[in-house]
């Protein structure tokens, strides 16, 4: 009986292997093939050459300061995957029996929207490590940093932060108030759900979870971002 139970376990490590092996393989396929149609260097000076494109130096630190703190608060610390993160959301996923929490870092989210399409799949999220690697090896952060919050997603059509910053409150990002700001960086977790002109209450109640990270990773205080929210009176 403890030969057949070794002989199952030593079956279930070797398929457990050869999948992952598999889908690696795919994935790897799938970085390759990205590249091979546009390098990952060429992809970047596109986004760079766009007219709206906005350097770190023209954007408020604090908006900088809440996209970290709610999107990837190690990303100074992280070589492009954090650990730390995607166990807390493994955690959260197994204790909730659904996916609740995905632990990409801004290097992930970045690599995926340069590259690749939303769907959700195995063989694709290995090809977003590949390419995750490179961009983390040849890139500073603050030109990781700087190029993500000119690719995303905000909402209305909108995919850069000045096309946002410009859109919603009609202001250059350098003069985006601390409340605009902090919005504005709680949407793209789901852009047509916290887009403010989609619903204005969960776009709130979006840039309270902002707020709330922000105080707990040191960002701000509570009395900061209590005066912060008196802009919403």
């Amino acid at each position: 009986m403890k030969k057949l139970i070794k002989r199952l376990i030593g079956l279930i490590i070797f398929a457990s292997l050869c999948v992952g092996g598999f889908y690696t393989a795919m994935g790897y396929g799938m970085y390759r093939a990205k590249v091979a149609e546009q390098s990952i260097e060429d992809r970047i000076e596109r986004v760079r050459a766009d007219a709206n494109y906005t350097q770190l130096a023209d954007v408020p630190e604090i908006f900088i300061d809440a996209i970290i703190s709610v999107e990837d608060s190690r990303f100074y610390k992280h070589s492009g995957v954090d650990i730390v993160a995607l166990t807390r959301a493994m955690t959260a996923n197994i204790r909730q029996k659904e996916f609740v929490q995905g632990g990409s870092t801004i290097s992930q989210q970045f690599a995926k929207n340069l590259l690749f399409s939303h769907d959700q799949n195995l063989s694709r999220k290995i090809a977003e490590l590949f390419a995750t690697n490179y961009i983390e090896k040849n890139y500073e952060k603050d030109e990781i940093l700087e190029a993500y919050i000119n690719v995303i997603y905000y909402g209305d059509g909108y995919y850069n932060i000045r096309e946002a910053s410009m859109g919603y409150f009609g202001v250059e990002p350098n003069d985006l108030t601390p409340y605009q700001a902090t919005m504005l960086a709680g949407i793209p977790n789901a852009p047509s759900v916290y887009a403010p002109t989609k619903n204005l209450d969960l776009a709130q109640k979006r840039q309270d979870k902002v707020l709330d990270r922000m105080v707990e990773s040191g960002a701000i205080t509570q009395d900061e971002m209590n005066e912060i929210l008196k802009d919403r009176r």
